[in-house]
C-alpha cells in the first residue's frame, strides 16, 4: 500500500457498527458503579471505591454466560485472583521498587501463559494484569508505604465488589427460572478449551512480560512519579495474542494514545474528586455501550478510565500531565517494538535447501 492509502487505513480503524451500540449495558454499568460510590461517600471511605468499582466491572466482564454453574466458577476464580492481586499490588507498590519489578514480571508472564486455558480466561487474565498495574501505581503516586497503603482494606473492597456482581447475577438467574443466560459482553471470547502454547507463542508472551517489566523498572526504579502511565500504555497498546490481526493491533495502539489524551484533559481541567469519579463512571458506561461498535473507541474509553482512576486522589497540573503523556507515548513505542519482533516470530522458517 502507498502513502495515498493512508487516509483509508486510518478510516478503517474507526469503522462503526451502529448495530453494536448497547444502551442497556451502559445503564447497568452506571448503576453498579454509582450505588457503591454513594454508600462509600456516606461512610467517608471513598478511598476504596476504585477497588470496589473495578471488582464489579471486571467480574462483570468475566461472566461468560451459559449455565450458572459455569458462570459462577469463572467469576469466582477471577474474584479470588483479583483479591490477591489487589493486596499484592497495593503492598508492593508502596515498598522497594525491586519487588515491584519482580512481581510485575511474574504477573504479566502468568497472565500470558493463561492462554493455555482458552481465550476467555486469557482475556480475564489480561484485565487482572491491567488492574495490578493500577494497584501498584496508586500507593506509589501517593507516596505511601506498606503500613499505610491499606492493602488489606483494598483487597476486601475488591472482594466485596466481586461478591456484589456475583450475587446480582444469582438473583437474576433465579428470577428467570434458573435458565442459561447470555453473556453481558458477547464480544468477549467465551472459548475455554485448552490451547497449545507453541514456541513462538511462548516467546511472544516472554517479550510482552519483559516489555511491561522494563516500563515498570523505568517508572519505579528511577523514581519517576509521572512515568506511572508507561506500564499501562505498554500493556494496553500491545497485541493481545501473537495471531491478532494488524487492524486490531493498530486499534489498541491508537486507543492507548487517545485514552491518555482523554485522561490528561480530565485531570488538568478537573480538580474535584467527585467530578472525576463521575468521569470514570461515564467512561465505563461509554466503553460498555460501544464495545461492539468500534474496538478503537472502546480501547480509548477503557484506557482513559484506567488512567484517570490511577490519579483520582491527586489530580495534577499541565506540566505533570504532559510528562505522563510523553511516558505514555514511550510505552506505546515499546509496545510497537514488541509487535515488530512478534511479526518475525510469525514468519515461517525457511525451508533448508536440498542437495
Amino acid at each position: 500500500m502507498t502513502d495515498a492509502d493512508a487516509p483509508g487505513r486510518v478510516a478503517a480503524l474507526f469503522v462503526l457498527n451502529k448495530k453494536g451500540f448497547n444502551l442497556t449495558r451502559a445503564l447497568e454499568v452506571v448503576a453498579v458503579m454509582v450505588v457503591p460510590l454513594i454508600v462509600l461517600g456516606v461512610l467517608d471511605q471513598e478511598k476504596y471505591w476504585e477497588s470496589l468499582a473495578f471488582g464489579i466491572l471486571f467480574i462483570g466482564l468475566s461472566d461468560p454466560g451459559g449455565e450458572y454453574r459455569v458462570r459462577f466458577q469463572e467469576m469466582a476464580w477471577v474474584a479470588l485472583v483479583g483479591t490477591f492481586l489487589t493486596a499484592l499490588g497495593f503492598a508492593v507498590g508502596a515498598g522497594p521498587w525491586g519487588w515491584v519489578v519482580v512481581t510485575g514480571f511474574a504477573v504479566t508472564m502468568i497472565s500470558g501463559l493463561s492462554l493455555r486455558y482458552g481465550q476467555h480466561r486469557y482475556t480475564c487474565a489480561l484485565l487482572l494484569n491491567s488492574w495490578f498495574l493500577v494497584a501498584i501505581a496508586v500507593p506509589a503516586g501517593e507516596h505511601l508505604h506498606p503500613s499505610t497503603s491499606g492493602w488489606a482494606g483494598q483487597a476486601v473492597a475488591w472482594l466485596i465488589g466481586s461478591v456484589i456482581w456475583i450475587a446480582l447475577t444469582a438473583v437474576v438467574w433465579l428470577a428467570r427460572g434458573r435458565n442459561a443466560q447470555g453473556s453481558h459482553f458477547p464480544e468477549i471470547p467465551n472459548d475455554m478449551n485448552t490451547t497449545p502454547l507453541t514456541k513462538p507463542v511462548i516467546l511472544f508472551i516472554l517479550l510482552k512480560a519483559v516489555a511491561v517489566t522494563f516500563a515498570i523498572g523505568v517508572a519505579f526504579g528511577l523514581h519517576l512519579p509521572n512515568a506511572d502511565w508507561m506500564p499501562i500504555a505498554t500493556l494496553a497498546a500491545m497485541k493481545g495474542t501473537l495471531d491478532q490481526t494488524t487492524l486490531v493491533a493498530a486499534q489498541r495502539l491508537v486507543g492507548a494514545i487517545i485514552g491518555a489524551l482523554i485522561a490528561t484533559i480530565c485531570l488538568v481541567a478537573i480538580d474535584n474528586r467527585y467530578v472525576l469519579d463521575a468521569v470514570v463512571i461515564l467512561l465505563g458506561a461509554f466503553a460498555g455501550s460501544v464495545r461492539g461498535v468500534n474496538y478503537a473507541v472502546y480501547c480509548s474509553a477503557m484506557a482513559g478510565l484506567v488512567l484517570v482512576s490511577m490519579d483520582l486522589n491527586h489530580p495534577s497540573n499541565f506540566s505533570d500531565e504532559l510528562h505522563r503523556v510523553l511516558f505514555t507515548l514511550a510505552g506505546v513505542a515499546i509496545a510497537w517494538g514488541v509487535m515488530v519482533l512478534a511479526g518475525h516470530l510469525q514468519r515461517p522458517s525457511p525451508t533448508p535447501a536440498t542437495a
